[in-house]
């Protein structure tokens, strides 16, 4: 892969990579593999990128087939967040916050399923409902209903980690 390439068009969209990686691995090795695996398959399927959508959601979908066949793969792991620190280069690009309420955020958001762990990561990057209907297949109507379902669910979690905490 060409230095100029990844300059170009991965790297900046790597806060969304590193982000979909995060969520769907449990080790820094796994985040890494995942991160590298992802950037060799957007640079493999480049030629087949045919302009029906934008650049960033080809990369969103990329990105979301490339850990949840990982995750198949490593189907006999729990998964659960981990607190290794990301590469430096990694931190400086996607500009994460790295404090107690992305941790409990992230711990919350391993406790979903696979899709719904998908639906809620697009969620928070904004994208609309259309835009996550595209990427995964499902009706924009769906997705809203999924999306509103999975908030109620993480509002949840997220409470139950604070009684336990307190």
């Amino acid at each position: 892969m060409g230095s100029d390439f990844y300059t170009g068009s991965i790297l900046p969209h790597a806060a969304i990579i590193i982000k979909i990686c995060r969520a769907y691995t449990n080790t820094q090795e796994d985040f890494e593999d995942y991160y590298q695996e992802v950037c060799l398959q957007i640079w493999r399927s480049r030629s087949r990128f045919n302009k029906q959508c934008s650049w960033t959601t080809w990369i969103y979908k990329i990105t979301l087939n490339v850990c949840l066949t990982y995750l198949k793969k490593q189907s006999n792991t729990s998964l659960r967040f981990t607190s290794d620190p990301l590469p430096e280069q990694l931190i400086e690009d996607s500009q994460v916050e790295h404090d107690d309420t992305v941790h409990s955020l992230y711990n919350a958001i391993h406790q979903l399923s696979e899709v719904d762990r998908a639906l809620i990561l697009l969620y928070l990057e904004q994208r609309t409902n259309i835009e996550i209907a595209e990427i995964l297949g499902l009706s924009a109507n769906n997705v809203g209903v999924r999306i509103a379902r999975i908030k109620r669910r993480l509002n949840k979690i997220l409470k139950l980690g604070a009684t336990n905490h307190e």
